[in-house]
């Protein structure tokens, strides 16, 4: 599975057309234009989870914070620690973002 999705040109180029989206704005129109409403809630909430797990916040706090269930807590938790480090990354370039820059 995962090597065909490394040999799928259309995933490619949508993500190469996500990287080119610099604005938030535009980012948004995108992705409403791409995704359901239902599609765009659901990433939406691993995203949350995932900044949860990343704070140590328990899974049951978190399930009773965002609506997830434990199941999804559990895998999204995993693909943070063992996955390919995107959600890692995502997560420091947005702590980068929030520090002030020091000169």
């Amino acid at each position: 599975m995962e090597r065909k999705l490394n040999e799928n040109e259309a995933l490619w180029s949508l993500m190469e057309a996500i990287t080119e989206i610099r604005d938030v704005r535009k980012c948004a129109m995108f992705f409403r234009d791409l995704c359901t409403l239902s599609e765009l809630q659901a990433m939406a909430e691993r995203w949350q989870v995932v900044r949860l797990v990343d704070q140590g916040i328990p899974y049951r706090q978190i399930s009773e914070m965002t609506g997830a269930s434990t199941a999804t807590i559990t895998r999204v938790a995993h693909w943070l620690r063992h996955g390919e480090g995107g959600y890692q990354e995502a997560l420091e370039k947005l702590k980068e973002k929030k520090e002030p820059a020091e000169d």
